[in-house]
């Protein structure tokens, strides 16, 4: 950012910034500053003509690219400003005259290069695959009705009515994703990027610190929690582990684990973050405006399948530290928690505010602001590390740029969305699909997740959850699942290529920093992440995962989950509480089997996998007693290191 930007550019970053703050606190709060009363669609292209040429600004047309920003950089964001803001200008009358069947020539013209200008911000900020997908779908309406495939045939236009669509109506770059940017994301992306900057980051891996770092295997525990805090607030897999994993991987790695085995649990752990609540990442956001019903319903069903994602990584981590007999840090090394406490308290308390506006009052769009100044208030006053001229011009930078590219990233998005509906094929295609699997559940869920799992490789979580909320998840409540599962279930297995080869990005990352194989670290990552590979076919056939039905049903099945969890991530890493050492797979693979079946909805699931649980358990136990005892190393005052269920001893 300081290489490419200079002062003069830093100051008109920090003006756009501000002013595209402004105008959404005006909107979301309803103030009507000055007594204007702004529509909604003049709004959005306000909001493009803030952000959209910081784009231009910030993000190279070559990532080798470096000096100061080049001439033709600065002359796309000027149109950049320009043709957003003349049609904020027209607004009124985009809607009343329809524009974007019967537009003047002028601004026709000027579609088209919005409609360009779009593209290339897209490909500047989320890469070239994710951009010729959204060209395709973009220029779609054009040959529509030539297209061979029956059931993707639609409604044709021509070159100019397909750029005034794109320009000009609700359902392209102005659709409900950029509408959502407006209506939400913006206050709850700026709660993040403030959060880190007034300390935010290093209070949470502090406190998971002081809470975990004298227990067995501390490090990877205190990686755990701490990416789990960080990803919540950043909701970006990939800067998770760049920020988190440079404290945690060598403290690791120091700790006695392997490289590849530290890389990919803080991998497993950033990637988390994304499907975490209360912030979660801006697909949630999306998903909530796409179902029409409040944020706070989305963040509550995530909750269960996040923390039993947690669970099985916990679970994981635990058990190879106690195999490996690897000790917690010195009590000397660990910071005091109610110090720590002490010394971030009111972090927490902006999350308790953030979680009751949205929950009890139902404020989503204006909670994140009322956080925000809670936070800002509190970092002024804070003894150390106070907020100042210099932070706060950094924060406000950090802000633009975070800003700067989810609006290039969902606006080039909503051309997917446009294509495909200004055709009628979104409304044609689900139904066909379920036409085609014969009403087969499981086919159209395998079909789900593998095409996810593609399209995630090349794009971002965020364009993957849009193109397949118009085509996959209505075809999934089709079938009887819930809507709020099915649309989760998208985006549950579009995370899931951050930690899956070839592409993993996640791992990769980590792997850099513990210089390892990149290839080994994805398959530890996956292995730790096992349960996010299987919990989202669950929740579609069990909705109380997701907080759908009576607390009852919620309270139950949520408790076979949990010991359904630790099961199955006891079974993949050979270590069960109170048994200790499974080192035969004739133990290991009835315990993974039981854990499934204790999180499968049904009361002889349940019933089958408590009976399978109980006998490796007995057996285990059995075989235990029959060994002659092991040395057991101490850890701070317990024992970590157990036989081996193998016929010899571990140690």
């Amino acid at each position: 950012m300081q290489s490419r930007l200079n002062r003069f550019w830093n100051i008109v970053v920090i003006a756009f910034t501000l002013l595209g703050i402004m105008l959404t606190v005006n909107q979301v709060f309803y103030l009507n500053l000055f007594g204007i009363t702004i529509v909604t669609n003049a709004f959005l292209y306000y909001l493009l003509a803030c952000f959209l040429p910081l784009v231009f600004l910030f993000f190279p047309a070559r990532k080798t690219q470096t000096g100061p920003v080049p001439w033709y950089d600065v002359l796309l964001a000027v149109v950049a400003l320009l043709i957003p803001l003349y049609f904020a200008i027209q607004g009124e009358r985009i809607i009343i005259l329809g524009w974007e069947y019967a537009a003047p020539p002028f601004p026709t013209a000027l579609s088209v290069v919005f409609w360009a200008l779009i593209l290339e911000a897209l490909r500047r900020t989320a890469g070239l695959a994710i951009t010729i997908i959204a060209w395709i779908f973009s220029v779609y309406p054009i040959f529509a009705n030539k297209v061979p495939i029956h059931f993707l045939q639609g409604q044709a236009f021509d070159f100019w009515t397909t750029a005034r669509n794109h320009a000009f109506s609700a359902n392209s770059i102005l659709g409900i994703p950029f509408q959502t940017v407006g209506a939400l994301l913006i206050g709850f992306l700026i709660f993040g990027v403030v959060l880190q900057h007034t300390g935010g980051g290093n209070f949470f891996f502090n406190l998971a610190h002081s809470l975990f770092g004298r227990a067995r295997g501390g490090p990877a525990k205190v990686a755990v929690v701490s990416s789990a805090f960080m990803g919540m607030m950043s909701g970006s897999a990939v800067s998770n582990v760049l920020t988190t994993g440079a404290m945690t991987i060598p403290a690791m790695k120091k700790a006695g684990y392997k490289g590849d085995y530290a890389a990919g649990i803080e991998a497993t752990a950033a990637t988390g973050g994304s499907i975490t609540p209360p912030i979660m990442g801006s697909a949630a956001f999306i998903m909530a405006s796409f179902l029409g019903v409040p944020y706070a319903e989305i963040a509550l069903a995530a909750a269960i399948p996040a923390f039993l994602y947690y669970l099985g990584i916990f679970v994981q981590v635990d058990g190879y530290a106690a195999k490996e007999g690897l000790v917690g840090a010195a009590k000397e090394e660990i910071p005091k928690f109610f110090p720590t406490l002490k010394s971030g308290w009111y972090y927490l308390i902006s999350l308790v505010v953030l979680v009751y506006l949205l929950v009890t009052l139902r404020a989503e769009a204006q909670a994140p602001f009322y956080a925000i100044v809670f936070l800002i208030l509190a970092a002024l006053f804070k003894k150390t590390d106070r907020l100042n001229w210099s932070s706060f011009w950094n924060m406000i930078l950090h802000s633009g740029k975070t800003l700067s590219e989810i609006v290039g990233i969902i606006a080039g998005v909503g051309l997917i969305v446009g294509g495909l509906s200004i055709t009628g094929v979104s409304f044609s295609f689900s139904r066909e699909l379920v036409v085609a699997v014969g009403d087969n559940l499981f086919l159209i869920l395998l079909a789900g997740a593998l095409t996810s799992f593609v399209l995630g490789m090349g794009m971002t979580v965020s364009a993957v959850y849009v193109f397949l909320a118009i085509v996959l998840a209505p075809a999934l409540v089709d079938m009887g699942i819930h809507p709020i599962a099915a649309h989760l279930f998208v985006i549950y297995w579009a995370t899931i290529s951050y930690i899956t080869p070839p592409v993993a990005l996640a791992s990769y990352a980590a792997a850099g920093i513990a210089g390892t194989n990149p290839m080994r670290t994805s398959l530890m990552a996956m292995k730790l992440g096992m349960v996010k590979y299987v919990i989202p076919f669950l929740f579609v056939l069990n909705p109380s995962l997701v907080a759908q039905g009576s607390w009852q049903e919620v309270l139950y099945n949520l408790g076979t989950a949990i010991v359904g969890v630790i099961a199955m991530a006891s079974a993949l890493e050979g270590w069960l509480l109170g048994v200790g050492y499974i080192k035969s797979w004739a133990l290991r693979i009835p315990l993974l089997v039981s854990g499934i079946l204790l999180m499968i909805p049904g009361v002889w699931t349940d019933v089958f996998g408590v009976t399978i649980l109980g006998g490796v358990v007995l057996i285990g136990w059995l075989v235990r007693k029959s060994l002659p005892s092991a040395p057991m190393p101490p850890v701070e005052g317990e024992s970590v290191a157990e036989t081996a269920i193998s016929g010899e001893s571990n140690h």
